[in-house]
């Protein structure tokens, strides 16, 4: 329980995170804040164990968070160009 309360609350600090850094207003609710974040955090740790330096999940550190937020940027990008 207290994994999943700590996933919704990284989720929020990294969506917000990454909606004040994007250039432009972002509208999303809460919940579609905290989604994004927890998807950055996925697309962060999946490039991380795709290029070999890192295993997915290997804990917190300052760059686990900054390349959770340039996810959640990648994936604001994605979003809306298609």
């Amino acid at each position: 329980m207290f994994n999943l309360i700590s996933i919704v609350l990284s989720g929020l600090i990294v969506g917000f995170a990454a909606r004040f850094f994007y250039p432009g207003e972002i509208e999303m609710g809460l919940g579609r804040t905290i989604l994004l974040g927890i998807g950055g955090a996925l697309v962060a740790g999946l490039a991380a164990s795709w290029s070999g330096k890192r295993s997915f999940g290997e804990g917190v550190n300052r760059a686990g968070c900054i390349a959770s937020v340039l996810g959640a940027m990648l994936l604001i990008f994605i979003g809306r160009n298609l």
